[in-house]
């Protein structure tokens, strides 16, 4: 690790450039979702999970990158910041259920609080480590949450409930930061992002095992219009 982080040294600026700026196109995959809502008119079948944990883990990822004092780890998560607070005022809009996610936001504000003030109390010498060890633990419930639902998936044989742009892209963005983690030799950013590559690969290979729904119902009616 430490010659191939020697090897990556010289390229730190542009690896470090190309993973914020993949990592800001992948923010950009929630609006698919949001203009899915915006199509049906509702929520229905819609959960605000990915939105408000994009919130928390972009507060306290720009935490995080300050207190490494990294420029491109602030950068690209004020934009993170910025665009989930947008996905979030957009789920709000739409949904009916309206108490239920005001219960939510509050759930993750006092989270993110609790969290942010730890950082701010504990020993500068430590805090590192520590926070770090925290944000890597919420990655993880996050990167693999779409797998909760994993005994629906061959139950059914279908990946339509699991969001491919989000997932296809995690893969890229977190492939990007592995590299920038080794040159900064930062273990956090590797063990974190080896994880995460790890499930969405896993991710990745249900949507060669399982086509979803949408693919099949179009190949269906493809075939439909020929034999018209």
């Amino acid at each position: 690790m430490e010659m191939l982080s020697d090897v990556l040294q010289p390229y730190k600026e542009l690896v470090g450039t190309v993973a914020a700026i993949v990592t800001i196109g992948q923010m950009f995959s929630g609006s698919f979702i949001c203009y899915d809502v915006y199509k049906q008119g509702n929520t229905r079948g819609i959960t605000i999970a990915p939105f408000l944990g994009g919130v928390v883990m972009s507060l306290l990822n720009l935490k995080y990158g300050y207190i490494l004092r990294d420029d491109k780890m602030i950068q690209v998560n004020l934009v993170g910041l910025a665009l989930n607070i947008v996905y979030v005022l957009v789920y709000f809009h739409y949904t009916s259920e309206k108490i239920k996610v005001w219960a939510k936001i509050g759930v993750a504000g006092a989270f993110t609080v609790a969290l942010l003030g730890y950082a701010e109390i504990e020993d500068p010498k430590l805090v590192e480590n520590r926070f770090g060890t925290i944000i890597t633990a919420f990655m993880f419930y996050l990167i693999a949450s779409p797998l909760f639902g994993l005994r629906e998936i061959i139950k059914n044989q279908s990946t339509e409930g699991l969001p491919f742009p989000i997932i296809f892209s995690g893969a890229i963005v977190t492939f990007m930061w592995l590299l920038y983690g080794i040159i900064l030799k930062n273990k956090f950013l590797i063990i974190q992002n080896v994880v995460a590559v790890i499930l969405c690969s896993i991710q990745l290979a249900l949507f060669v095992i399982y086509p979803s729904k949408r693919a099949v119902k179009e190949k269906v009616k493809a075939k439909a219009k020929k034999a018209d």
